[in-house]
């Protein structure tokens, strides 16, 4: 029997096997194999994606981010090693992002062009397809949770603005004054992009990108995956881009796995970038890193899209994949744990 048969009888028997071999281009080498038994859990994060070079960081800096991906990392392990859900440590992890000023989210978020801090999250749970998304806040320490109260406590997906700020009040979230998000380095980025655009020179790419995300999958075999950003350095008009767009910028499906996206939202938009990652997998029936890349490479990064994606499938099989310089990203698992930042 070929082995093209056997992965289609495999797939009609709905067991999910990697028949095609990964690009390596941009993708860490670990990450190419899938395990032989799905570990007890893994989880997988970023904290942005962009123009990361060695050279533009010193060494204290550098160290100071493999900290904190370590420090977000601790988080969420900690809820997976005693059994918790995925959905309870990918918030773990990315309210340990939001509360550094390193990333652009919750505390560290960019401003707009009228020097507001608007941040924007979402959350999808692979069990069921629930999600939650708010867009526009200003006052709520943690986004990510406001985005988790919207899809366990209401109706709806999708909440912006005052309400969103109004629901996750009512809901006894912590509401901060807006100065909580003002820092220093978010504030001078502001005024180097005001000043280039009166210029009318374009935008520098660690302006456009900047968002923190995790995806886990836990020992239940569930996935779950969560996206928070402060947006783009300068963004008029309250635009919105791929983060709080579930499908865009976040997506989940236990038959599939978890996505979470960073980069130039715009074009996460138009080509649905996880969940495309998703479809991919499922109904051509490639691996996870083969449908990142796909998806990435030969259709976004084709179009001039620029970032990247950690996903992670029920099976256990995680990527960080991306086509821009850098991503800070990291990943743990029972027997292993890395923090990266450049391509390497």
């Amino acid at each position: 029997m070929s082995l093209k048969m056997f992965c289609f009888l495999m797939a009609l028997a709905g067991i999910f096997v990697t028949c095609d071999s990964p690009h390596p281009e941009h993708m860490d080498m670990d990450e190419q194999q899938a395990p032989a038994s799905r570990p007890e859990y893994v989880l997988v994060i970023h904290g942005g994606a962009g123009v990361i070079l060695r050279e533009d960081l010193s060494d204290s800096l550098e160290a100071e981010y493999r900290a904190a991906l370590n420090a977000a990392l601790d988080a969420g392990e900690k809820i997976l090693k005693e059994g918790g859900l995925a959905l309870d440590a990918i918030v773990a992890a990315v309210q340990t992002m939001e509360d550094n000023p390193l990333f652009n989210a919750g505390r560290g978020a960019v401003f707009t062009h009228d020097g507001k801090n608007e941040m924007d999250a979402s959350i999808m749970d692979g069990r069921d397809l629930n999600a939650g998304s708010v867009g526009g806040l200003t006052n709520i320490k943690s986004p990510i949770a406001a985005a988790r109260a919207v899809m366990e406590k209401s109706e709806h997906v999708f909440l912006t603005g005052r309400g969103a700020e109004q629901f996750a009040a009512e809901q006894g979230l912590e509401v901060v004054d807006p100065s909580y998000f003002y820092t220093e380095r978010r504030w001078k980025s502001l005024q180097q992009a005001i000043e280039a655009e009166k210029k009318q020179e374009a935008m520098t790419p660690e302006m456009k990108h900047g968002t923190v995300g995790a995806v886990a999958l836990d020992k239940f075999g569930n996935v779950a995956a969560a996206t928070s950003t402060g947006g783009m350095t300068n963004k008029h008009y309250n635009r919105f881009g791929d983060v709080p767009v579930i499908g865009a910028g976040t997506y989940a499906n236990n038959l599939a796995g978890a996505i979470s996206c960073t980069g130039h939202g715009e074009f996460f938009i138009r080509y649905t970038v996880a969940h495309d990652i998703a479809a991919v997998k499922m109904y051509q029936h490639k691996s996870l890193e083969e449908a990142a890349h796909e998806v990435i490479f030969d259709k976004m990064g084709i179009a001039g899209g620029e970032g990247g994606i950690i996903a992670v499938d029920p099976q256990g099989n995680f990527a960080m994949v991306f086509n821009s310089p850098g991503m800070y990203r990291g990943y743990t698992k029972p027997d292993k744990r890395e923090v990266k930042i450049f391509k390497d």
